[in-house]
């Protein structure tokens, strides 16, 4: 897999991944990078700028990564953290929306983020660009079936909560304990059977014109909220 981006190296590099190889553009000046690069002893190329652009369609900013497929943490992982705040992705398709939901997640201290395996936007080279290396730092899960993962995180002690246009503001639902958000489609929102097994509906109050939030921008409101409560903020 090909990832990009200057925080995103950076970031792989300081996690010391299975970095495959490097292209560089040929006046390329980034000193930390390249220190890091010459003390891990890891091969790269001087390439001109029009190489990067034709290998990722992004805003590569002078640096390509060759690196191992992203590998997907268990759901058994994720409530295994210390922390039990997690964020559940109802098909998200866009992946730039899945790359900052990640990012927003990450500075929250959601440490697990799980997504579905079909008709969704999958760990990428374009998410990972967008999440400006956050991606390290959030476990992700990705499961066949929402519903029956939703199912075996009730029977673990978690309570979910969804978001739709017309229930219980989300500054009056309680997030302490073990908690799941479940962010609904950038369309559609939730689907009913996801619905139809959450413990509490949460609507984000809205005084214009326009009655949805881009589905990155619901997650950042409702999860800071709930680190609010959590954290006592």
């Amino acid at each position: 897999m090909l990832i990009y981006g200057k925080n995103v190296a950076y970031e792989a590099l300081q996690k010391k991944e299975n970095i495959k190889k490097i292209y560089l553009v040929k006046n390329f000046h980034e000193t930390e990078i390249l220190t890091m690069i010459d003390k891990q002893h890891l091969p790269y190329k001087l390439v001109e700028r029009k190489v990067l652009d034709q290998m990722v369609d992004g805003q590569h900013q002078g640096i390509v990564l060759e690196v191992d497929d992203y590998k997907y943490a268990s759901v058994e992982e994720l409530i295994n953290e210390d922390d039990n705040f997690l964020v559940i992705l109802d098909h998200i398709e866009d992946p730039h929306n899945l790359g900052a939901i990640i990012r927003t997640c990450e500075a929250a201290s959601v440490r697990g983020v799980i997504i579905p395996k079909d008709r969704a936007a999958t760990i990428n080279s374009t998410v990972i660009k967008a999440s400006a290396g956050a991606i390290n730092n959030v476990k992700i899960a990705m499961v066949t079936n929402l519903v029956n993962t939703i199912k075996f995180l009730k029977k673990e002690g978690f309570w979910i909560i969804g978001t739709d246009l017309n229930s219980t503001s989300h500054t009056k639902i309680d997030y302490q304990g073990k908690i799941a958000i479940v962010i609904g489609n950038e369309g559609s929102g939730i689907s009913r059977l996801v619905k139809e097994n959450c413990d509490f509906m949460a609507t984000i109050k809205m005084l214009g014109e326009i009655n949805s939030l881009n589905a990155s921008v619901a997650t950042g409101i409702i999860v800071f909220e709930a680190l609010r409560q959590r954290e006592n903020l």
